[in-house]
C-alpha cells in the first residue's frame, strides 16, 4: 500500500454506520454462543427462555438486517472511498455480499426453524408447529440453520480478522474508519 493511503481514506463512516456494524457483531456472536449451547441449559423453563432469548436476539437482527440494508441504499449513508489494490477491493465486496447473503439466509432459516419445531416464547406465545409429526424436516431445517450460522461466523470471523491486518499489518486506517469517535 502506497504511503499516501492513509490520506485516501476518509476519517470515518458516520455514527449510524458505526453503531449498526457493532451492533450486527455483537448480535451475530450472542446468537451463535446461545444457539451453541441452547441445549446445554436444564430442560424446562431454564431452556425455553434461553430459547426463546435465542428467538428474540434473531428477530431483532433479522429486523436490524432491514434497517441496514435500508440504511445503506439510502441518500444519508457516508460511503468511503475504498482502501487497496482492486483485487483488496474485489475480495472486501465478495465478503460484504456474502455476509449479508448468509445474514438472510440465517434468519429466514431460523424463522422457519422455529415455525417447523413449534416454540414457546418464555412460556407465553406459542409458535404452532407447521407438521409436528415430521422429525425428518424438523432435522433439515434445523441443520440448514446451524450451517449458515456456522458459515456465517466463519465470514465474520474472516471479516474480523481483514480489520485487524488492516490495522496491524497494512496500518492504513482502515479499521480507524468503523471504530467509534474517541471524545
Amino acid at each position: 500500500m502506497s504511503s499516501n493511503a492513509i490520506n485516501d481514506i476518509a476519517p470515518n463512516y458516520d455514527a449510524r454506520s458505526i453503531r449498526l456494524h457493532w451492533i450486527t457483531a455483537a448480535l451475530v456472536v450472542a446468537l451463535w454462543c446461545l444457539g451453541e449451547t441452547v441445549d446445554w441449559f436444564p430442560k424446562g423453563n431454564i431452556r425455553i427462555a434461553a430459547r426463546s432469548l435465542h428467538i428474540l436476539l434473531g428477530v431483532a437482527l433479522g429486523s436490524l438486517l432491514c434497517v441496514r440494508l435500508w440504511w445503506r441504499l439510502g441518500a444519508d449513508a457516508i460511503r468511503l472511498a475504498p482502501a487497496g489494490s482492486a483485487i483488496v477491493r474485489a475480495l472486501a465486496t465478495l465478503v460484504h455480499f456474502a455476509l449479508y447473503a448468509l445474514w438472510l439466509a440465517t434468519a429466514v432459516l431460523g424463522l422457519t426453524n422455529a415455525w417447523v419445531r413449534g416454540d414457546t416464547l418464555f412460556n407465553l406465545i406459542t409458535i404452532p408447529a407447521f407438521d409436528p409429526g415430521n422429525r425428518a424436516l424438523r432435522g433439515q431445517v434445523e441443520d440448514l440453520h446451524s450451517l449458515s450460522a456456522n458459515i456465517l461466523i466463519w465470514f465474520a470471523g474472516f471479516h474480523a480478522a481483514m480489520g485487524l491486518a488492516h490495522h496491524f499489518v497494512w496500518k492504513d486506517g482502515v479499521l480507524r474508519r468503523m471504530l467509534p469517535a474517541r471524545r
